[in-house]
């Protein structure tokens, strides 16, 4: 009797981690920096999103991070 064979995940045989992390970076026009991370790609955007609409953010970035 054959074995099934089991679909491979996008994250391989690393048993470690389930899922991706997006780090949000938020840079301030006074130099300083805030980041934080997420765990759906989704929420990082809808954060990143959010804080550039306050006038003392000077960028975003969004990064996936292992």
């Amino acid at each position: 009797m054959p074995k099934k064979m089991r679909k491979k995940s996008k994250l391989g045989k690393d048993k470690r981690r389930k899922h991706h992390h997006w780090q949000v970076t938020i840079f301030y026009r006074d130099g300083e920096r805030f980041a934080r991370v997420y765990i759906d790609r989704d929420k990082a955007e809808r954060f990143a999103k959010r804080q550039k609409k306050s006038p003392v953010v000077r960028a975003t970035r969004i990064l996936e991070v292992d």
